[in-house]
């Protein structure tokens, strides 16, 4: 009997410390699932000016086509395939992600596409990384940023996406390995509070808001073996993106002398334009096709903010072969010309 109350002392003790590690490491989250409201009832009505808002927010600032439609990636501005816009798209294009990613075709097709789903639904898979069977959305959906959407932007954001033509394109389902799949389920947070415009009345907080919804940080900050942004590295590039368009890594958007301090307004705004700076060419997978559809005041209040920016020494240049860098532990162009303080 001594010894059973030994036994079960242990494990008793075990469990306490087991279940403390995981409050305070990862969370329960994995284990019980996410955090997610139950859908409601709402229709966004359709508007003109909410189509045109919604036309100008999924065309030129968010990445909604630029992921939810397949590209022809041998094409300076990747045009999407004619006819297959917002159909969907596979990303086992791109190497290096955990499993199968599949950004769905967003179409109203009933079949294959969105046809089902509820504006609520879409409002929730949008803001706050719930998908409309209540799975949690890999965030490479980048909930995380359009949760900065206001409840009009987002309204007008469905409206819009409801009226794309319909295309029947089946896609095969997202698979994340484990385990990934469950510790994804930490990052979905319900909206259940109104959202309204943010402060967009200065250049620079205009800039930040749009950054931040274009999500420029998401590329442009280097990642640990995790997944997550390295600490004090905001915009720093140094990001890998391996498929089609080749391996690439993304640029030092700081004004750091590693970064683009010789930018001045017009180039930027040529830049986004054309996907050319100077003589040399962006490489396609940096969606400047996209972006190139903002209205001059929105690009100028982009490069604003980005001149407000921290300065981060770290260079990379995709001219030279890739090579080890000591601060963001991957090897790219320029890599051992970085070393840490």
């Amino acid at each position: 009997m001594r010894f059973m109350k030994i036994v079960l002392a242990v494990v008793v003790c075990l469990a306490v410390l087991l279940a403390a590690a995981i409050t305070f490491t990862i969370g329960w989250r994995p284990f019980i699932g996410p955090r997610a409201r139950p859908l409601t009832g709402r229709v966004f009505e359709r508007t003109p000016q909410r189509w045109a808002r919604g036309k100008y927010l999924v065309e030129g600032v968010t990445p909604c086509m630029d992921c939810h439609s397949p590209h022809d990636w041998t094409q300076h501005d990747a045009p999407i395939v004619p006819g297959m816009e917002g159909a969907g798209m596979d990303f086992s294009v791109m190497k290096g992600l955990p499993g199968r990613i599949t950004a769905p075709n967003i179409t109203p097709d009933p079949e294959t596409g969105a046809g089902t789903w509820s504006d609520d639904a879409l409002a929730r898979a949008i803001r706050e990384g719930i998908g409309h069977d209540g799975r949690t959305l890999f965030p490479m959906m980048p909930y995380e940023n359009f949760r900065h959407l206001s409840d009009e932007d987002l309204a007008s954001i469905i409206v819009y996406i409801r009226s794309l033509p319909p295309v029947r394109n089946s896609l095969p389902s997202t698979e994340i390995i484990f385990p990934v799949k469950y510790l994804i389920r930490s990052v979905p947070e319900p909206i259940t509070a109104p959202v309204l415009d943010p402060d967009q009345s200065q250049p620079v907080k205009r800039g930040e808001f749009l950054v931040k919804v274009a999500g420029c940080a998401d590329c442009h900050t280097p990642i640990d073996d995790h997944g997550q942004p390295l600490a004090g590295m905001d915009y720093a590039g140094g990001q890998i993106f391996d498929g089609p368009w080749g391996k690439v890594a993304t640029a030092n958007l700081t004004p750091d002398p590693s970064g683009i301090p010789y930018y001045d307004e017009a180039l930027f705004l040529q830049t986004i334009r054309t996907g050319v700076v100077k003589a040399r060419t962006l490489n396609q997978i940096m969606p400047w096709f996209v972006y190139r559809n903002m209205t001059d005041e929105d690009l100028k209040a982009v490069f604003a903010y980005l001149k407000t920016l921290k300065q981060v020494k770290h260079l990379v240049d995709n001219t030279e072969p890739p090579t080890m860098c000591e601060i963001c532990k991957v090897e790219h162009g320029g890599g051992d010309k970085n070393h840490k303080n």
